[in-house]
């Protein structure tokens, strides 16, 4: 397994790969991988084929986070990840720094984001307003130094998906965004490297939001139900745990992000959850 460590270096290598008629699948991640990161992989090597390239990068995006978040406080392991990577038959890891991806922000030489308009206005974009600037502008400057023929993310970020995707065809990246489902815990919990900030009693009640959304998904299962009665039921639901406090939940159509007045069958629903101080999200389709 090759390690990168540069975006040039990482653009001479996925050109190599192009020349030799290789595919490349990617998968973005900001390490501390799980099961779920390894699905993600899997998923990326049955398209590319025994003869493609399986390439991850391990990066955690500064300027996704707000300054009141998580930022220097996010799990890293690096030898771990290493581990797990060649176990998986990743091809390369790409490991670039602050100072590659973003040279002279800290002294304000750097001035170039990528800011979707649309899909990133409610859920994680109202709640985190600044996040999805720093996520469209790192994954554009990955696929520009990986040069995949195909990326894949994960379900349980269902909007950042969404707007990778959108962002991908209106600049005409080459490439094809594939969404993998979402990989959960025995409980339900789903997959999240944020999850080892729980104690035991946080890692019990948060189980809320996967019990949020099969109660919500068993009320609209023979009828449409008024989005805000279901609101009030998982805030209810919320309440009832001592360690959690509801952030949002949305109910939107699962193509354009639009949240709805009724929700159905099909509906999409997403929710955000501070248990203890960490925040968690979730989805899923009713």
């Amino acid at each position: 397994m090759r390690i990168v460590k540069t975006p040039v270096a990482m653009q001479r290598a996925a050109a190599r790969w192009r020349r030799e008629g290789r595919k490349i699948g990617f998968v973005p991640t900001m390490g501390y991988l799980h099961d779920g990161h390894l699905s993600l992989v899997a998923a990326a090597r049955r398209r590319v084929g025994p003869q493609g390239v399986v390439v991850v990068s391990i990066y955690v995006n500064p300027t996704q986070f707000a300054p009141t978040e998580d930022l220097s406080k996010y799990p890293r392991d690096l030898p771990r990840d290493f581990r797990l990577c060649r176990g998986a038959g990743v091809d390369a890891v790409f490991l670039p720094t602050d100072a590659s991806m973003y040279p002279g922000r800290e002294t304000g030489g750097y001035s170039t984001y990528v800011v979707e308009e649309r899909l990133t206005r409610g859920m994680e974009g109202e709640s985190r307003p600044t996040h999805f600037r720093g996520v469209t502008t790192i994954v554009a400057k990955l696929f520009h130094c990986v040069l995949p023929d195909l990326a894949v993310f994960g379900e349980k970020d269902w909007q950042q998906a969404a707007v990778v995707q959108r962002m991908t065809r209106d600049l005409n990246f080459p490439l094809k965004v594939l969404v993998s489902p979402t990989r959960r815990e025995a409980d339900g919990l789903a997959m999240s490297s944020r999850n080892k900030y729980l104690n035991a009693e946080e890692r019990l009640q948060a189980t809320v939001l996967i019990e949020s959304i099969r109660e919500c998904r068993a009320a609209v299962k023979t009828r449409a139900c008024p989005a805000a009665d279901l609101k009030d039921r998982v805030a209810r639901r919320v309440a009832g745990q001592p360690l959690a406090r509801l952030d949002y939940v949305e109910f939107f159509d699962p193509e354009t992000l639009v949240p709805v007045k009724k929700a159905t069958r099909g509906t999409r629903m997403a929710l955000a959850v501070f248990v203890g101080k960490t925040r968690l999200i979730d989805n899923g389709s009713l």
